[in-house]
């Protein structure tokens, strides 16, 4: 009789098991059925020396991110890769787009994506941080590009820019696949989010007000939207803010997708960001890292700070002094000349809304040389 009763625990045990196994999996395709826009909707035109598709992929928390992939023509041999996301709040079709789509035109495999909760990529509610999930964003995008026939996985780089600067910084740290990383006029945003703009905030009063407005938001109206950029901007916005303004609002790189574009994030949308340093360990990345900053960006302190940070194991802003890095050697400082933070999203114009001459403030040649370099 116990034989009987044992058999039938586990035949229901593996009814369960299979059941549960279905639901996963129906559970994943459906996560993976996400709707793309297939016509071209980038705010830079498609060169005529690559070729695009849209692609997704997952990252370990089950969300399903969606990418633009961007290939050098008439390939043969198996090609080093890059994946690029950023800056904090846009979309693939803005300045991530524009960099993965110049360095395939560079002969690499590049992956534009957009990260979990935002654009075209899975996640409720929208528009939500986290720097555990987006750090996994990356990871998985290396997943991704790691499986396909034509990379060579063993030459698989990232660029980070603006906010994505910080978290590629943190994907860096955490995953050595990653052989060379760029960080382009960037944000940590664990600092912003604790220490407010130039660390104009940080204190413990200024934090627990804030503590206390998030956690009365979370009640109130947890899925409030901030708003994007200003606009229409007030008489006394700081230059950085009509920069920001002039990219995202206007011709030059307005998205309806894009949260900077439009609604920005929730208001407690990066309410994790706030009580986390996540760069803790940057001075111990191996790989080589490029930290490319505008001269006049209102940013540089944050690429500065993580330079010296990554390097010598201490810096302005940086509560913590740890070992030098390991590997100094393959670390490097790039200062614009006359960039601003915006300048580096696109290359900068001579006029407002993009009009007149491009300035070409980004150094395409020197990215392709430095991932070329290093992805060996």
């Amino acid at each position: 009789m116990k034989t009987i009763k044992l058999f039938c625990i586990m035949i229901l045990a593996l009814t369960l098991a299979a059941c549960t196994n279905n639901n996963t999996q129906n559970k994943n395709e459906k996560n993976m059925a996400i709707e793309l826009t297939q016509e071209w909707d980038k705010v830079f035109p498609l060169s005529e020396n690559v070729n695009h598709k849209k692609v997704t992929f997952q990252n370990q928390y089950g969300l399903t991110l969606a990418a633009d992939l961007y290939e050098p023509q008439n390939m043969s041999d198996k090609l080093p890769a890059i994946a690029v996301s950023g800056p904090f709040g846009a979309v693939k079709e803005q300045s991530s787009g524009l960099y993965a789509m110049q360095m395939a035109q560079r002969g690499f495999v590049a992956l534009a994506f957009d990260p979990s909760y935002t654009g075209e990529s899975s996640g409720e509610p929208r528009r939500t941080a986290s720097p555990d999930i987006n750090t996994e964003d990356f990871m998985a995008a290396v997943d991704y590009l790691s499986r396909m026939p034509e990379v060579d996985a063993d030459r698989i780089g990232i660029i980070g820019i603006c906010g994505w600067g910080g978290i590629a910084l943190n994907a860096a740290a955490a995953d050595p696949r990653i052989k060379a990383t760029v960080v382009s006029t960037m944000y940590d945003m664990t600092r912003i989010s604790g220490n407010g703009y130039f660390d104009s905030a940080d204190n413990e009063s200024a934090r627990h007000d804030a503590r206390l407005s998030l956690a009365a938001q979370r009640l109130s109206n947890p899925t409030a939207m901030a708003g994007g950029v200003v606009d229409p901007l007030p008489d006394d916005a700081p230059q950085f803010v009509r920069d920001y303004n002039d990219y995202y609002k206007t011709a030059r790189g307005y998205h309806a997708r894009s949260g900077n574009s439009n609604d920005g994030w929730r208001v407690i949308g990066t309410q994790a960001y706030a009580n986390s340093r996540f760069l803790y360990y940057i001075n111990e990345i191996r790989s080589a890292v490029l930290v490319m900053h505008g001269e006049k960006a209102h940013s540089r302190y944050f690429g500065e700070a993580a330079y010296h940070y990554m390097v010598e194991g201490k810096a302005d802003g940086y509560k913590s002094i740890v070992a030098p890095n390991p590997c100094p050697e393959n670390k490097e400082l790039l200062i614009i000349p006359s960039a601003s933070h915006c300048d580096l999203y696109d290359g900068g114009y001579t006029q407002a809304e993009g009009k007149g001459e491009s300035k070409n403030l980004i150094p395409w040649d020197k990215l392709a040389e430095f991932f070329n370099k290093n992805l060996k």
